[in-house]
Order: C-alpha cells, then structure tokens, then sequence
C-alpha cells in the first residue's frame, strides 16, 4: 500500500536502495529510480511508527518537510496522542479538561505544551532562586492557575 502524494523539489529523507540493502539518506528534492519518499513507499502504520520516535518539537519541523510529511503527520491521532500523553504527565488536569471539551489531541498538545515545560521547570526548582522578574527576562513564561501555583509552592516548601 503506497501513499498517493504529489512529488516535492524540497529536501526529503530517501530510502535508499543499493545491493537490496535500505537505508535512509537525505536527498535533494530530486528522485531517481533509486531515491525513494519513505513516507510515500511504506505503509501508513510503518510512516507514522517511524514519526512517532520524534519529539514534539522535531515532529513539528518534520511536519514542513514537504507535502505528504505535512498530511501523514497532522492526520495522525496517534503522534499527537502520544506527545500528549507526556505533556500530561506534568499538566494532567489541563489535559484532562481540554479533552473533556472536545478538543483533538493536536490542539490540546499545542494549549499545554509550553505551560508544562514551564510547571516543569518551577517544579524542579529552577526558578527556586530568582529575586526579581528581571532574572525571568528571555524565558517562555504562560499564565498558571492557583492549584499549579499551591503545587509549586509546596514543592518549594519541601525543598
């Protein structure tokens, strides 16, 4: 079963085929005979397990990639799902409630990522010695609600 995607001139990851060897290069938008899409050659399943070893930031980039990258990646519940699953290990009340809502596994990624990456850091205590607002100048900060900010002041307390 091959995708059925329209050919891109952008720079694409190839399986490459020598010797009844594969491999994966990158190539330069060109195709030959020997220069192949994976997404566009291997089954659905196998493109999305192969999408699902990224990160959320890399599966993000890989998204821009080029057409069929871009469609195989945003149609996937299941690459959203599992990035979402460990934004809610940090945020599992903001997970939880935007999926009540109905929002779609994608979308609910994007409202809590940041905010996680930042109650992750608060909780770790890397902001355990900032005297001033001047010291959080640069940094991705978002809004917390009062039971995150009674979590992260107990955590400070145990320190």
């Amino acid at each position: 079963m091959e995708h059925d995607f329209t050919r891109t001139k952008s720079p694409l990851f190839y399986i490459y085929e020598n010797n009844n060897r594969a491999s994966l290069k990158c190539g330069l938008g060109k195709t030959s005979p020997t220069n192949i899409n994976f997404a566009e050659k291997l089954p659905v399943e196998m493109s999305v397990r192969i999408f699902g070893e990224l990160d959320a930031e890399s599966l993000c980039s890989a998204a821009r990639t080029c057409k069929s990258w871009h469609y195989l990646i945003e149609e996937s519940d299941q690459l959203w799902r599992k990035q979402c699953m460990l934004v809610r290990a940090v945020c599992e009340r903001e997970v939880d409630s935007d999926r009540q809502d109905g929002l779609s596994w994608k979308v609910t990624l994007v409202r809590n990522y940041t905010r996680s990456c930042v109650k992750r850091d608060w909780l770790r205590g890397r902001y355990s010695h900032v005297t001033s607002a001047d010291q959080l100048n640069g940094r991705k900060m978002t809004s917390l609600d009062a039971e995150t900010w009674g979590e992260i002041l107990q955590a400070e307390l145990d320190r």
